[in-house]
């Protein structure tokens, strides 16, 4: 089975950028981690998930030490990627490069994977928003990074990935109070649930507006929701749904070429 993978229609105008949103398709991995499960942080088989890296960077024309994730732990930490890590997992949920031959990703399972790209700077970033680190501010720590490096947010383009959707993303009224209390009129990406303790959120939403709010203007969420579409992607919810053990994790991705 080869690779799937959706893209952005504005990233793919970004000259001298590549990016790809891995599907779940592709890979050598079985069960619950069928078939492109690229986290190392998983139960899977390693030499499995070491087989998926390798074809995902192969994807790119690179070598798998070229693919350059973290040890995500949903804060609002973002790190320069100054050459290839190999199998090092710096703690942090933002890859940031400004050369070539370094792939910057994001792993996800419903969490939003956002990739970014200032052409005129050579600067490219992924990061992992799940609702944490969106509200404690991944997003604004990524584009401070490549800011630091000599982008200008004014020229990025930026991508949601596949995510939760809103049709899919139901939350108890403490989760929305919890958004308030820290970063008021939050509300608005909320909508009434099925029971009156029950709310939808909008995550991929949310995220645009983080973008937004730090100067980056075109951005968008190109669809898909993770939960929703179990052929195409991996999902922690719908795994705790369906009471399966474990699940696995898709890979977004972005490299100057």
């Amino acid at each position: 089975m080869t690779l799937q993978v959706v893209q952005s229609a504005l990233l793919a105008q970004v000259a001298g950028v590549r990016h790809a949103f891995f599907t779940r398709q592709g890979g050598v991995s079985t069960g619950v981690y069928d078939s492109l499960n690229v986290g190392r942080g998983s139960r899977d088989e390693p030499a499995d998930v070491a087989e998926n890296r390798r074809r995902a960077a192969a994807w790119f024309d690179l070598p798998a030490e070229a693919l350059n994730t973290c040890y995500q732990i949903h804060s609002a930490i973002a790190v320069r990627a100054l050459e290839p890590w190999g199998d090092a997992r710096p703690e942090a949920d933002g890859v940031v490069a400004d050369r070539p031959g370094v792939i910057c990703g994001a792993l996800s399972a419903d969490c939003a994977p956002v990739l970014i790209a200032d052409a005129e700077a050579r600067i490219v970033a992924a990061c992992h928003a799940g609702w944490q680190g969106a509200l404690s501010g991944i997003v604004a720590a990524t584009v401070e990074q490549m800011v630091a490096l000599g982008a200008d947010p004014a020229r990025m383009v930026a991508a949601i990935g596949p995510c939760i959707g809103p049709a899919s993303y139901e939350v108890g009224l403490e989760f929305l109070d919890r958004f308030e209390t820290t970063l008021p009129g939050s509300a608005r990406f909320f909508a009434a649930g099925e029971a009156e303790d029950k709310r939808m959120f909008d995550l991929p939403g949310f995220v645009l507006e983080r973008l937004a709010d730090v100067g980056v203007a075109r951005a968008e969420w190109i669809g898909h929701d993770t939960c929703a579409q179990a052929d195409l992607f991996f999902s922690n919810r719908r795994a705790f749904k369906q009471g399966e053990p474990d699940y696995g994790r898709l890979l977004s991705a972005i490299s100057l070429a």
